[in-house]
């Protein structure tokens, strides 16, 4: 199965082994809940897909490569205790707590999250000391005397021997105890993770017209070539850097994370092309609204990679646009709920100035431990530092009036006045996405592209969202088998509720 398929097999049986009953014990008995062992090839996000599902299911993640461990660290050392039975005294070995086990214990104390994944990568890797051990830990939970502490699940992960010389291949003993579940690379998995992640519009233009560049793993005289989805992923970061910074994006910074001479200067080449794309085709221009007839000849005649590259250029600026909006009304939406939250307070004498600072900490206090916790996506954390300052900002306008109830006016009518802007923006992005549809379809009628350019506004996250919460006359005139879901209705009447 791919990357996406998997990661819901991992989600739904962890969410099956944390069930509990109504007397709260589990579903399953834990003796019962068999590890979950990914096997696949290097680099196709085995470890990215665990930080999403903590994230997704707001429980921790303890992650550890086994390849390092030996029998002592991963069981604990041995020391002296002295026993006794009916007067005979005597001494016996025992072992202090596994360097993971009590890892996963410093977890739970500073994060204060009881429930999590166990993640252990290279697992079939691990030494020829320890690889005996591994049976009972997969079994009965436990290194050496110490079991894995109670909602806790254990994920493991491992290459197939090819990759790796210093495989183990699980007997059947072994295979008989854990959930394997076989990944393949592919590509429209993981598109859909590079899209919501905000990967660079170049890789995913690329890889869209030569999709079979996306993964390669080969030998040859001269060693191994090899490109992963990692590998894309850590380039899309860089290029983002360096494009920032105004350095130059070459092929010898693209060898380096895509690992393959020919696959690294084909891109290199097309990166240079998409960015003469960009200047030529003057995006910002057509998305204002600018003189483009001579563009939308240019885009006419051109070949089909270049057209692709430009609807990928558009869907860029459109859902950057989009991601905007939508990130600045989850700000407002809790925001707004935090407000109401307070409102009983302040009609019983309660100073704005007081509770929004309470706030404020509680917010703080919440920020850090799921920074500590490790279960934050990037986007969430952001959204939960702007909702901060936003709670300081209103602070500081309470604290021009002595009155709790003309506070709490002021502090709603400063809110109100975000909330309008933020529909005025919101209107701004449905005429630059209607000029883009206006421009795709005089460019190119209703061909491929156009099918291209609804279809990955429908696919990805943050347009889907856009148009599920204000909606979006030019979108639904292209595509009018589009309907709404009970979850798009909800978001919607969110963002009309936007009022405290």
């Amino acid at each position: 199965m791919n990357i996406a398929e998997a990661k819901q097999q991992v989600k739904d049986t962890i969410e099956a082994y944390l069930a509990v009953d109504d007397r709260g014990r589990p579903l399953l008995d834990t003796a019962r809940q068999r590890p979950v062992f990914l096997v696949g090839a290097p680099g196709i996000g085995k470890t990215a897909i665990m930080a999403q599902i903590a994230s997704e299911l707001g429980i921790g993640l303890v992650s550890y490569s086994m390849t390092h461990h030996t029998r002592q660290s991963a069981l604990g050392l041995p020391f002296i205790v002295h026993e006794d039975f009916e007067g005979l005294e005597y001494e016996a070995s025992e072992y202090t707590m596994s360097e993971i086990i009590a890892y996963v214990y410093s977890y739970m104390k500073k994060s204060k999250v009881r429930r999590g994944i166990l993640f252990l990568d290279e697992i079939n890797c691990v030494s020829e000391t320890l690889y005996p051990s591994m049976l009972q830990f997969l079994q009965f939970k436990t290194f050496g005397r110490h079991a894995v502490p109670e909602g806790w699940i254990i994920v493991t992960a491992g290459n197939p021997p090819e990759y790796n010389k210093s495989v183990h291949e699980f007997d059947i003993v072994t295979l008989d105890r854990v959930k394997k579940i076989n990944v393949e690379p592919d590509f429209g998995a993981w598109k859909a993770y590079a899209v919501s992640k905000g990967t660079h519009p170049a890789i995913l233009t690329f890889l869209e017209i030569k999709k079979n560049r996306f993964y390669s793993i080969e030998a040859s005289l001269d060693g191994k070539s090899f490109v992963t989805a990692r590998g894309w992923d850590d380039l899309s970061d860089m290029i983002g850097i360096f494009e920032r910074l105004g350095k130059t994006v070459d092929y010898d910074l693209i060898v380096q994370y895509v690992q393959n001479e020919t696959i690294a200067r084909e891109f290199a080449a097309y990166y240079d092309l998409f960015n003469k794309y960009r200047d030529d085709y003057r995006i910002d221009e057509i998305l204002a609204g600018g003189d483009v007839a001579g563009i939308i000849d240019r885009a006419g005649a051109a070949e089909f990679d270049e057209r692709l590259s430009l609807v990928g250029l558009l869907l860029d600026a459109v859902c950057g646009d989009m991601k905007d909006i939508v990130d600045e009304t989850d700000v407002l939406v809790a925001l707004r709920d935090d407000l109401r939250g307070m409102k009983p307070a302040v009609e019983e004498g309660g100073d704005v100035r007081e509770l929004l600072e309470d706030l404020g900490r509680v917010r703080a206090s919440q920020l850090e431990l799921g920074v500590a916790a490790g279960n934050l996506s990037k986007g969430r954390r952001a959204i939960a530092e702007r909702e901060l300052d936003e709670i300081a900002a209103l602070a500081r306008i309470a604290e021009e009036v002595a009155d709790p109830a003309e506070g709490y006016a002021l502090v709603a009518a400063a809110f109100a006045d975000k909330a309008e802007a933020l529909q005025g923006r919101a209107a701004e992005v449905e005429e630059r996405l209607s000029r883009a549809f206006s421009f795709v379809e005089e460019a190119f009628g209703d061909a491929q592209e156009m099918t291209v350019f609804t279809t990955e506004l429908t696919s990805r996250t943050s347009s889907a969202r856009y148009i599920a919460q204000y909606g979006s006359a030019s979108y639904f005139a292209h595509n009018a088998d589009m309907i709404l879901s009970d979850r798009q209705r909800e978001l919607r009447r969110r963002v009309e509720d936007l009022n405290v």
